[in-house]
């Protein structure tokens, strides 16, 4: 009896001891995680700022080469936040207005890392600090929204278009959860008519460590953007998965049919992928 109350102290005591570092983990890993990405994210501005300043893109940018840096700085980037993109079918290269799901602020460094498509921006944002001076740098074709004419930014994108410069935008104008395609706005569409490229669709989703659809990357509902990058911060790893899909010619069609096409395509797109790279649960 003596020594079954001996090993109950000794367990008791173990778990006495075992308890605080429990409860300290968290605790600890959690800023460690934030202080490593917050490194990573400056580690990576800061060899952008060194690649612009290389290159000579501050005054006059190369486009012709200016991809190239940007798939880089942006696959550093994802990857500062512990997320692997992983393309499941080799990206084209096609000159065309490239168009994707939105989901979060992480599609960019995402989309950015694979598709040779310099990116649609608001021109506000060329005014940002530390951001701003980056966008420019990297190409970025900004546009002035005014009273909001549709019709002008499709004139200023076909204009860059024509140039042989590619254009990435996301259709739904707003972000999703990644479960499905919301309704897309075709206006824009109306530059690859008028410079007569093809529209190079485009899907992607975050997976988490269980094969399911990763539910803190999606930058959706009444989270602020403070909140959504330190959740992202504070989660698990995730992989990226895109899959390019078959370009639409616009040839021979209306804006209204292009539009109704690239939602259907986007949207079985979606499912493919899904479908791809998801885990099923067997019942």
């Amino acid at each position: 009896m003596l020594a079954n109350k001996k090993r109950d102290k000794k367990t008791l005591g173990d778990k006495k001891r075992s308890f605080p570092s429990k409860l300290l983990t968290p605790i600890v890993t959690k800023p460690l995680n934030r202080s490593k990405i917050v490194y990573g994210m400056l580690e990576t501005m800061l060899g952008g700022y060194r690649a612009a300043t290389r290159i000579d893109a501050w005054k006059n940018p190369r486009r012709e080469i200016l991809p190239y840096y940007i798939q880089t700085f942006c696959r550093k980037m994802a990857q500062a936040f512990g997320v692997e993109i992983v393309a499941v079918e080799p990206i084209p290269t096609t000159h065309a207005l490239w168009a994707s799901n939105h989901i979060s602020w992480m599609d960019i460094p995402v989309v950015g890392s694979v598709s040779p498509a310099f990116f649609l921006s608001k021109a506000e944002v060329a005014t940002m600090p530390v951001f701003g001076p980056l966008a420019k740098v990297c190409g970025s074709l900004f546009i002035q929204r005014g009273s909001g004419d549709a019709n002008s930014m499709a004139t200023q994108m076909a204009e860059f278009l024509k140039k042989g410069y590619s254009i990435i935008f996301f259709p739904e104008a707003t972000t999703t959860d990644g479960k499905q395609i919301k309704k897309i706005y075709g206006k824009l569409l109306q530059s690859a008519m008028d410079a007569n490229v093809p529209i190079q669709p485009m899907v992607i989703c975050y997976v988490n460590s269980k094969g399911k659809l990763d539910d803190k990357v999606p930058y959706c509902g009444d989270i602020s953007l403070k909140d959504s990058l330190l959740q992202v911060m504070d989660s698990d790893p995730v992989t990226a998965y895109v899959l390019p899909l078959t370009p639409l010619l616009p040839a021979g069609k209306t804006r209204d049919e292009l539009t109704e096409l690239l939602q259907q395509r986007l949207q079985q797109g979606l499912e493919d992928l899904h479908h791809r790279v998801l885990k099923r649960v067997s019942a």
